[in-house]
């Protein structure tokens, strides 16, 4: 006996399939760092670039292409996002040094800022029953946050067998199959917004977000003097200003900014850019201890990190389930709250030593982090009509991928700093090497590669030592930030009703 399904659950399936690719990117190169570092001979700086620029991008791309999917078509633009996606993976994959790598990823932001807001705009006008929409929401919930995690398993087990450039070349044939799934399953545009698409807007929006963010990003980590990243980042402010007032007095603008009058949206969407800047910063700091502290491989240090992949999995189904029998406000609240806590207990395991404690940790945060990116989700989705799914998933999109950038900044920087105020360097290290090696422990250990022994032990000793006094910080401070988080969820999302 054949089941039918129904079709707009199988256009759901080839849009997640489409989705996937892009979120796997967000956190791949996480495990391959030391690897990529020693490779290509990159500083902590150009490696930290070569992960931020596709986040960074897609930050300033999504609302221009959430909006132009509104006019131009979901299904016509997700299919322009899938072949500049596959193409700037091959020359990912190709790229032969730092700054090559750095523009490949230039090019996957396009592609995938191209993709992001498709998919939830879909979702949005596929399912109109709310608990359909739900769940609907909620399997792509697993899939953002499962894909997120298995980004280091995928890249551990590549780097075992093939080079680096193996974890870009597997989006290829994704992609190959992907498109005619595309194709086939999901019907033509049919309800397109009126009006052109303004350019101009969306060029000083792409603008005045990176130079904000770069502004931000380069006097935390004091890749810049102080003074010109803070001209930067009051730049960026400014012309960011500017847009805003564009839109608030234009007869149609390209971005509706009413939709943050609404509490559910800007709850949901401050929680999806905390909750994906924590999940990247604990895989990223995660996978260099795994590695360089515990002498572990790529791929068993991602299959240490398994248990987030699989509780994450599981959350984004399970927030679809809670969502239509608990209150929106109290998943989304406790799932913060609950994140908070695996944290601190993070901070506290021995992972030398990790027995079924540090796996149930991981589990535990993997799945609160999960649940809180689908409640999420669900608030703003659940918020807006049909004709602004698109907009309001690039919105969404935005968060994920500003959160993304900026965890990863947060944490490489703060690592960085502390890191760089607790090692003790040996005396006889030359000033050049020993100013390389205060950026961060992939610096010292490329440092160490061409000392002699004893020095080189030594440097390695007293970098080890300075990362773990700095690691139980970190996660400390992070799980501040969620606990603080949580209480504004709930008090912003107190009247909501869906």
């Amino acid at each position: 006996m054949v089941i039918a399904i129904p079709r707009r659950w199988l256009a759901l399936l080839a849009i997640m399939l489409a989705f996937l690719p892009v979120v796997l990117d967000m956190t791949i190169l996480t495990i391959a760092v030391p690897t990529l570092t020693l490779a290509l001979g990159a500083s902590s700086t150009e490696v930290l670039w070569i992960m931020d620029i596709y986040p960074l991008l897609m930050a300033g791309l999504l609302v221009p292409m959430g909006t132009l999917a509104d006019r131009l078509g979901n299904r016509r633009l997700l299919l322009i996002g899938l072949m500049v996606f596959g193409m700037a993976s091959l020359l990912a994959a190709l790229a032969p040094t730092a700054i090559l790598l750095f523009a490949a990823r230039v090019l996957l932001a396009c592609g995938g800022a191209m993709i992001m807001p498709c998919v939830l705009g879909i979702i949005r006008r596929t399912f109109e029953d709310e608990h359909e929409r739900a769940m609907a929401l909620g399997l792509w919930g697993m899939v953002a946050a499962a894909g997120a995690a298995l980004g280091p398993l995928m890249g551990g087990a590549l780097l075992e067998h093939f080079w680096w450039g193996s974890a870009f070349l597997v989006n290829v044939p994704i992609m190959l199959v992907v498109a005619p799934m595309v194709v086939l399953l999901l019907t033509p545009d049919q309800e397109t917004t009126r009006g052109a698409w303004a350019l101009g807007q969306s060029l000083l929006l792409i603008v005045a977000m990176l130079a904000l963010i770069y502004g931000i990003k380069a006097a935390l980590g004091a890749t810049a003097p102080l003074t010109v990243a803070m001209a930067i980042a009051l730049l960026g402010l400014g012309l960011l200003s500017l847009f805003v007032r564009l839109q608030l007095h234009s007869t149609s603008p390209m971005l509706d900014l009413s939709l943050f009058t609404r509490p559910a949206i800007l709850a949901g969407t401050v929680m999806a850019m905390v909750t994906c800047g924590a999940l990247a910063g604990v895989e990223l700091t995660l996978a260099q201890e795994l590695q360089y502290m515990l002498g572990k491989t790529p791929l068993q240090a991602a299959t240490f990190m398994i248990p987030i992949m699989a509780a994450a999995a599981v959350g984004g189904p399970l927030a679809g389930y809670l969502n239509s029998f608990c209150c929106l406000r109290w998943v989304a609240s406790a799932s913060l709250w609950l994140c908070a806590a695996a944290l601190v207990l993070l901070a506290l395991a021995d992972l030398d030593r990790p027995g079924l404690w540090v796996p149930a940790i991981l589990a535990v945060l993997g799945l609160a982090l999960s649940v809180g990116l689908t409640t999420a989700s669900i608030a703003i989705m659940g918020s807006v009509g049909a004709d602004k799914g698109a907009e309001a998933g690039s919105l969404e999109a935005t968060a994920y991928e500003l959160g993304t950038a900026l965890g990863i900044a947060f944490f490489g920087m703060f690592m960085s700093t502390a890191f760089g105020h607790r090692l003790e360097l040996p005396a006889e290290l030359a000033q050049p090497l020993a100013d390389r090696a205060l950026q961060s422990i992939g610096d010292s250990h490329v440092v160490a590669q061409g000392l002699a022994e004893p020095l080189r032990t030594t440097l390695i000793e007293a970098a080890h030592a300075a990362f773990a006094k700095t690691h139980a910080l970190l996660l400390m401070t992070c799980s501040a930030i969620m606990l603080t988080l949580g209480i504004f969820v709930s008090v912003l999302l107190k009247g909501y009703k869906q």
